[in-house]
Formats: structure tokens, sequence, C-alpha cells
């Protein structure tokens, strides 16, 4: 097997040390408890798209810090919004092809982010190729567009080369209805896969025994984006609630609360369904699972909402995104008593899932906007502590250890437009979570190659990010 970086080895040598349930290291913002680690996931921080099973988008892994740095784009003639780093430190990218929009698994190589193998999935509809995750073995939780559970697995051949191949599978045909496709999928802590399909059932698969459980949510409510897993139970969030779910002994879904929120009056431009753009987040300063976050659809301004894991009662309602475009497709950071938030309204996406309907308007400027709530100490009521029209391309990620969310920006051709063009720039930027000022950029590039369309980057060990752009994955390093 390839040799890893030493810098790599040792970064990953610590991540593992500092697993454990309920763990809190030392950082610039204190220990801050995030959701504990499942056991049937990956390593923390890159073995789900927002971070780990709660959906935190936080990571206890640094970014690049203040050194020289580095980008380079791996032109994958498809866009990857789901870059993966599994325990033995080989990224995994699950892609979607520009031509015939084929889910397709990459396995890449950690010294330069460019392909090592590829595999070709069953087509199915445009987010079933965005969510999936690593199990505690590095093997790719997908569904396929045959309805099939796989776990996509990678190997080293004898001459050096590498192969992507399945290792396991099961089929949800009988709980997943024809025309219907798995849009989130996350594991339980006894080893199940919870999953949700765009038509709104929610199941359980136990792949060890062959096990398929479902549940439909009331007529009328449609899920367009993951789920989120946490010792307390499941959380999904449909067009129009969230629930807290948990499985009776046989593994069906039993809903344990369930909250109601303002859809708004139509999908807002620069979103992908109507409702809520969140995968709700689990957070909290207590045990990192104590609070239940999203946000909604109100018009004209959205509000963030936050509710108690334990019973659902809500804490509070906080208006946000007030300083540019209020309406968001990204879930929410979730890091102790704090939440940030991002805008993609009037977001430009070359694709929208089937069944998207009109937006209302029909279009908007991309003005951008980011926001941070904060609960209060005494758990009573929250604070908006501060709101910018930052222009963030990307689902955001706060690092605990360097104190910096990490993200992308869009920076305009024509400077003072907030009219997105084929012209415009990104960069990778950091941004002070105690104030929202941007307070490091690097230029990646121009035009629709580097378009990161609000997909997440994901910060591996060494302080390496890879994020997923339409066109491929740029991996940015430290030189």
């Amino acid at each position: 097997m390839r040799s890893l970086p030493a810098s790599r080895a040792i970064a990953v040598a610590a991540v593992l040390l500092s697993i454990g349930a309920g763990s809190a290291v030392a950082s610039p913002r204190g220990e801050v408890p995030l959701p504990p680690h499942n056991p049937y996931a990956g390593p923390d921080g890159t073995a789900t798209m927002h971070a780990n099973t709660g959906s935190s988008d936080t990571t206890r892994l640094p970014g690049p810090g203040t050194s020289p740095l580095t980008s380079h784009l791996a032109a994958l003639a498809a866009a990857c919004p789901t870059v993966l780093d599994g325990y033995d430190g080989y990224p995994v990218a699950l892609c979607t092809t520009h031509a015939g929009q084929i889910p397709t698994v990459h396995l890449l190589d950690p010294h330069t982010g460019n392909s090592l193998a590829h595999l070709p999935l069953a087509k199915g509809s445009l987010l079933g190729g965005v969510y999936a995750y690593l199990d505690n073995r590095d093997r790719l939780v997908v569904v396929d567009g045959n309805r099939d559970l796989l776990r996509v697995a990678h190997r080293q051949n004898a001459d050096g080369s590498w192969r992507l191949y399945v290792d396991q599978s099961v089929s949800l045909s009988q709980a997943v209805p024809e025309g219907d496709a798995v849009v989130g999928l996350s594991p339980d802590w006894r080893g199940r896969v919870w999953f949700a399909t765009a038509g709104g059932v929610v199941g359980t698969a136990d792949d060890r025994t062959d096990t398929v459980k479902s549940l439909a949510l009331p007529a009328g409510e449609k899920i367009a984006n993951s789920i989120s897993t946490a010792p307390q139970g499941t959380l999904v969030s449909t067009t129009h609630a969230t629930y807290l779910l948990t499985a009776r002994a046989d593994g069906s879904p039993h809903v344990r609360w369930r909250q109601s929120y303002d859809r708004g009056p139509g999908r807002k431009p620069g979103q992908l369904s109507w409702g809520t753009g969140s995968t709700p987040t689990f957070f909290g300063p207590r045990t990192g699972t104590d609070y239940v976050t999203l946000v909604d659809n109100a018009a004209p301004i959205v509000n963030l909402l936050v509710y108690r894991t334990d019973d659902g009662q809500q804490v509070c309602k906080v208006p946000v995104l007030k300083a540019g475009g209020s309406g968001g497709e990204n879930s929410p950071i979730g890091a102790g008593r704090s939440v940030y938030i991002s805008s993609t309204y009037g977001y430009p996406y070359p694709a929208l899932p089937p069944g998207s309907g009109p937006s209302v308007p029909p279009s908007a400027p991309f003005t951008g906007g980011m926001s941070r709530v904060d609960v209060r100490p005494d758990g009573q009521g929250c604070v908006l502590k501060w709101d910018t029209t930052t222009r963030s391309a990307a689902v955001p990620r706060l690092s605990l250890s360097d104190d910096r969310i990490h993200t992308v920006l869009r920076e305009p051709a024509d400077p003072g437009s907030e009219e997105p063009s084929p012209k415009d720039s990104f960069s990778y930027a950091q941004i002070d979570p105690d104030s929202g000022k941007v307070t490091r950029t690097l230029p990646l590039g121009t035009g629709a190659p580097y378009d990161t369309l609000q997909q997440v980057g994901t910060i591996a060990p060494g302080g390496v990010i890879y994020e997923g752009t339409l066109a491929g994955i740029v991996r940015i390093a430290p030189r």
C-alpha cells in the first residue's frame, strides 16, 4: 500500500485516540462537546457529509492554517457533493457525471486528489447521488437507483492499482416504492441503517439479517435533505415538519415527537425544494446532542429554530440572514451553544430535482449572508450575535482546533454586482466565528469548473480540504 505522508499518519492517529462518546478536547473555543462518536461510522469529522452522524458540521481537525497554500482541481467530468475520508487515509467521493447523471464512486489519491479508481452505480434521482457515509470499515454506504443498500469497499491489486467493489448489499424494494428514491441515510447505535426517501418513507435496514422496516410519514410530506442520528434517535426534516424517531425492538420506526414549521409560500430561488433546506443538526453545550436546529422557509425572512432533543419543546425562533438574501439550502453548524447559518438565496444551480416546482419569486440575485445565533446559558431563548453578507458558495465547516469557519466564496466578475455570472471567481476562505469577518482567502479559479454549488468541503487530517465542484474536486493543502 502506498505510504501516507508522516504528518497525515500522525493526524490520523490523533483522531483515533480522540474518539469516544461525548469526548472533548481543548481548543480555542474551550471544551465544546460534539455529538458522540457513532461506532458504526468512520472517523468523526470525515465519515459523513456533515462531519458526523449528528450533522454538526463541526470538526476537531484543523484546517490548513496560516501557512502558504496550494490548490489542485481533479477534473472528473462530474459534480462531487460528497468527499469522505476513512481510517486508512484514502478519500472516497460520490459524484454525479455530467453525461447521463450517473452516480459514480471515486477512490482518491490522498497526495493529489486525483482518482485512483471509480465505480458507476445504478442511476436514480438527482439527490440519490448526493448522500452517503463511510462505515467503520471504510466502506461507502449508499443506495443506488435499483433501491439496493450497498457497502462499497476498496482494495489494492497486486500490480499496485486500485479497485472499488460492492462488498455487501440488501434490497430496500419492499420498503421503497418504485419511482421513489432514498435521499438520506445514517447508522444508529445498533448498527442498523436508517434511510429516508423523497416520497416521505422512513425506515431501518439491518443488512446483517436482511431485515427492513419502514414507516410512511403523512401524505404530502416530502424529504429533500439527509437525516441525522444520535443515541436519542433519528432526526428527519420533511417539507412540512421535523421528526425525532426511534426504533421499536423489531426495528420499526416510531415517532417520538413532531414539530411543524413555516414553509413559506413556495420554493425560494437558491433552494432545491419547497420547505426547509436544512439537514437537521444535533448540538449542545453538555452532551453535544442537547438541542436540535434547522432553518425554516418563512417569507420574507427565515428563522432559525431550536428544539430540546428530549421532548421537542421549542427553545427559540430567531430571524436570521437578514443582511442578505434570506433563504437557506445548507445544514447549520452547531457547536456548544452556537449555531452558524449561511444563505443560498438566489444561488444559480445548473439543475433542480424533479418536482421541485417554480420558485417564489421566479429569480433573485445571489447576495449571500451568514448569521450566528447563541442559545442563552440558561437554555431559555436565543440571541443573534452577528449577521453578514458573506457570499458563501459552499456548506461552511467549523474547526474547533484552529477556531475558524472554512468555506468557499463566490466573487462577482463585475465588482459590486450581485447577479451571478459564468465568469465569477471562487476563493477558499477562513472566517472568524466570533465576528463573522473573513480573515484569509485563497483564489481557486474562475468559472463553472470551480463552482462549488453549495456543496460541503471536508477537512481531512494534515490540514487538507477536499471541496467538490461542478467539474470534480479541489484539493487545498499546506505547501
